[in-house]
């Protein structure tokens, strides 16, 4: 099987320590910038409230969700903090001639 990869922005698209939404199709997914300029992605939607998490406050290599505070870590997906208990799934990223791409099942 081919791996599809999709552009999602340039790497100034998205402001140090943010995270935007990207759909495609009918997938939501959270695309994080660390204030180190690292780049991560997962699924866009909270595991407990199932709200945006580009809503939320990204610091270093957490995210917190808007709506209740839960925190998720952006690297390996995982709950770290009440009321979320379910991990977020992750997706690879990548950067091609400054364009973050996202590779999509």
């Amino acid at each position: 099987m081919t791996e599809k990869w999709v552009d999602v922005c340039p790497i100034d698209g998205i402001e140090p320590a943010d995270v935007i939404r990207f759909d495609h199709g009918d997938q939501t997914f959270a695309v994080y910038r660390t204030g180190d300029d690292r780049y991560f992605a997962t699924d866009g939607l909270c595991t407990h409230a199932r709200v945006h998490l580009a809503n939320g406050f990204v610091d270093g290599t957490t995210i917190e969700c808007a709506k209740h505070n839960g925190r998720f870590d952006i690297v390996s997906g995982a709950a770290k903090g009440a009321p979320v208990t379910v991990d977020l799934v992750c997706h690879r990223v990548r950067i091609v001639d400054g364009i973050i791409q996202l590779l999509v099942d």
